[in-house]
C-alpha cells in the first residue's frame, strides 16, 4: 500500500470510530477520552479486522503530545499555582512519592527490575489534567477554591512528569534499559550524564521565563506584521539547541505565549489542531493496548487500578487532612486522582523505547487507564454523599470540617457590629470581592466564610471579619452568625452544595434571604422553584448589562 494511502487511511479510520465511540462514551455519562481509547484498541493489531499503521499513528501522536502539552503551557497560570502552593506543591509531590512506592512494590513483587519497578510506579502516580477540567466543568466548581487546588495539583504532577521525561533518555542506562550506543562506546559517568541534561534544561527554562517572555511577544508582533499566521517554532528550537524534549519545548512556547497580547489568537488558532491531533494521540495508544491482558492477567489488572483509585485517593486524602484543609476539599481532591492518563501513556511508551519497561507493563498501565477514567465520574458522583455518611456515623469527619485555630473566631470588638443587618458572603473571589466592596461602599456589614485558609489569614489582619471552612457544614455558618444575618450570599461557583448551605441557613435563621450565582440555566430555575431563592445566571446578567447599554446608546444617538 503506498505510504500516502496509509496516511490517509489511519487518519480516516482513527478519527472516524472516534467520532463514533467518543458520542456512545459522552451518551452513557462516560469521558470521551475512553471511546477514543476503544476506537484505537479497536484498529489495532490485536484485534480483528482493519489495522492501522502502527508507525504513522505514533508519528501522528508526537504531534499530537506536542500540542497537548501546547494547550497546557497556554492555560497554565503561574500565579494560579502560586496561590494554592503550600498544598499543591508538596501534597503532589508527597502523592507522587506514594504511588510510586505502590506501584513499584506491586512490580517487585512480579519480579521486575528495580528500572521496571521505578518507571511502571511513575506512570501510576500521575492522573489526567484533561479528564479532571472536564469533571469539575462539568460539576460547576472548576473556578472554586477546591477546583483550583485540584488542578494546582495535577499541575505540579504534569511538571514534575515532564523532568521526568527529559530525564530517562540519559538515565536509562543506569535504569537497566537496553537502549545505548549502537557503537558500542562507552557511556558517560551517570554524573556526568545527569548534570549535563539538568543544565540544559536549567538553561532552557531560564531562558524561557526570563528572556522568553520580553523577547518573544516582540518577535511574535513582527511576525505578525508580516501576514504569517505560523506563531511559534520554540519546541523545535528547544530539541535543536537544549537538547531537550519537543514536549517541553511546547509546554514552555504556551507559557510564552499566554504572557503576551497573542495568547487568544493562539488559543483560538491551535485549538482545532490540538482537539484533531490529541483524538489521534489516544487512538494511538489505544492501539498499543492488548486487551487479552484482561483475560491473561486479571489479577495484576485489579491490583494495578487498586494502587490508582484506592492508593493514590487514600493518600491524597490523607495528605489533604493533614493540611488542615475540609474533609470536602480531600474527597474532591482524591476523586480528581483517581484515574492516569495522557502523561501516563506518553511515559509508557517511552519506557518501552528505551527498554526499561516491559511490553506488559504498557498494556497494565493500559488498561489500567481505561478502567480507572471510564469509573472517575462515579467517584465524583458519591464525593456529597460519602461526606454526609461519614458525618453520620464518625464524629471525627464532622471534627475535621469544624477544626481551626482562632481565625474561626470573629474579633470581639467588632461583633457587635455584625450582629446586626450583617450579610454572610460565601466565596471570595472575583465575584465576592466585588460584592464585599459594594456592601463596604454602602456600609453594609458583612462576614466572610471561605475555604482559602491564606485568604481568610489576610482578610483578617485587613480588618475583615471571616471565617475558615466549607459553608455547608454548620458549624461555619454558626461562627458567621447565620442565625442573626439578614441575608447570604452564595457567591461561589461550587454548585453542589448550595441547597445543603441553604438548608442549613433557613434552620438556623428562618427569615433569611438566599441571593445565589449560578452558571447553569436549568440549576438556576431549579434553585428558584424549589427553595425562592434569587438566582442571578452569569450569561443572563451580562447580557442584561449589555443591552441596557446598548439601548442607551441607541436612544442617544436618536435624540
Amino acid at each position: 500500500m503506498p505510504h500516502s494511502v496509509s496516511l490517509i487511511n489511519t487518519i480516516a479510520a482513527g478519527l472516524g470510530l472516534a467520532l463514533v465511540f467518543g458520542f456512545l462514551a459522552v451518551r452513557l455519562r462516560l469521558p470521551a477520552l475512553v471511546g477514543y481509547l476503544l476506537a484505537g484498541v479497536i484498529i489495532g493489531p490485536f484485534t480483528p479486522g482493519f489495522v492501522a499503521d502502527a508507525g504513522i499513528a505514533a508519528q501522528l501522536a508526537e504531534i499530537g503530545v506536542m500540542l497537548l502539552m501546547f494547550g497546557v503551557g497556554l492555560h497554565f497560570s503561574l500565579d494560579d499555582l502560586l496561590a494554592v502552593r503550600k498544598i499543591a506543591l508538596p501534597g503532589a509531590l508527597a502523592q507522587i512519592a506514594v504511588a510510586t512506592l505502590l506501584g513499584g512494590a506491586l512490580a517487585l513483587w512480579w519480579d521486575w527490575s528495580w528500572g521496571e519497578a521505578l518507571v511502571f510506579g511513575l506512570a501510576l502516580s500521575v492522573a489526567s489534567t484533561v479528564v479532571l477540567l472536564r469533571a469539575l466543568e462539568s460539576l460547576g466548581i472548576l473556578d472554586s477554591f477546591t477546583g483550583r487546588i485540584a488542578v494546582g495539583w495535577l499541575v505540579v504532577e504534569d511538571l514534575a512528569m515532564v523532568l521526568v521525561l527529559v530525564l530517562m533518555p540519559p538515565l536509562a542506562g543506569a535504569l537497566g534499559g537496553t537502549a545505548g550506543d549502537p557503537a558500542g562506546a562507552a557511556p558517560d559517568p551517570l554524573w556526568q550524564t545527569l548534570g549535563l541534561t539538568l543544565l540544559q534544561v536549567g538553561g532552557f527554562v531560564a531562558l524561557m521565563l526570563v528572556v522568553g517572555r520580553r523577547a518573544f511577544p516582540w518577535i511574535l508582533w513582527q511576525v505578525t506584521r508580516t501576514g504569517s499566521r505560523e506563531l511559534v517554532s520554540i519546541a523545535f528550537a528547544s530539541a535543536a539547541l537544549f537538547g531537550v524534549s519537543f514536549a517541553l519545548g511546547a509546554f514552555f512556547a504556551g507559557m510564552v505565549m499566554r504572557e503576551s497580547e497573542f495568547s487568544h489568537r493562539a488559543a483560538q488558532e491551535s485549538l482545532p489542531l490540538r482537539d484533531a491531533f490529541a483524538v489521534l494521540f489516544f487512538v494511538s495508544v489505544g492501539m498499543l493496548f492488548d486487551p487479552s491482558v484482561l483475560l491473561d492477567r486479571p489479577l495484576q489488572v485489579l491490583a494495578v487500578v487498586a494502587v490508582i483509585v484506592l492508593g493514590k485517593s487514600l493518600a491524597a486524602c490523607a495528605l489533604v487532612l493533614a493540611f488542615r484543609y475540609p474533609l470536602r476539599t480531600a474527597l474532591t481532591v482524591s476523586a480528581s486522582l483517581a484515574q492516569i492518563g495522557e502523561f501516563s501513556f506518553i511515559l509508557a511508551g517511552l519506557g518501552v523505547s528505551l527498554g526499561v519497561l516491559p511490553v506488559e507493563g504498557q498494556s497494565l498501565i493500559l488498561a489500567g487507564a481505561l478502567i480507572s477514567i471510564a469509573t472517575n465520574p462515579l467517584w465524583f458522583s458519591l464525593i456529597v454523599p460519602l461526606q454526609k455518611w461519614l458525618h453520620a456515623r464518625l464524629p471525627l469527619a464532622l471534627a475535621l470540617e469544624s477544626r481551626d485555630h482562632p481565625l474561626a473566631e470573629l474579633p470581639t470588638t467588632t461583633e457587635a457590629r455584625y450582629l446586626s443587618r450583617q450579610v454572610v458572603l460565601v466565596g471570595y473571589g472575583r465575584v465576592g470581592r466585588r460584592i464585599a466592596s459594594e456592601l463596604e461602599a454602602n456600609d453594609v456589614p458583612y462576614v466572610v466564610a471561605e475555604q482559602n485558609r491564606e485568604l481568610v489569614k489576610k482578610l483578617r489582619e485587613a480588618g475583615v471579619a471571616a471565617v475558615w471552612g466549607d459553608a455547608a457544614d454548620p458549624s461555619v455558618l454558626i461562627q458567621a452568625h447565620i442565625a442573626r444575618a439578614r441575608v447570604l450570599v452564595v457567591a461561589t461557583p461550587d454548585a453542589i452544595n448550595v441547597r445543603q448551605m441553604m438548608e442549613i441557613a433557613r434552620t438556623l435563621n428562618p427569615a433569611i434571604e438566599t441571593v445565589i450565582r449560578s452558571h447553569n440555566e436549568d440549576e438556576a430555575r431549579l434553585l428558584t422553584q424549589e427553595t425562592a431563592a434569587t438566582v442571578f445566571l452569569g450569561e443572563h446578567e451580562l447580557a442584561q448589562a449589555m443591552a441596557r447599554d446598548v439601548v442607551r446608546r441607541a436612544v442617544a444617538a436618536a435624540a
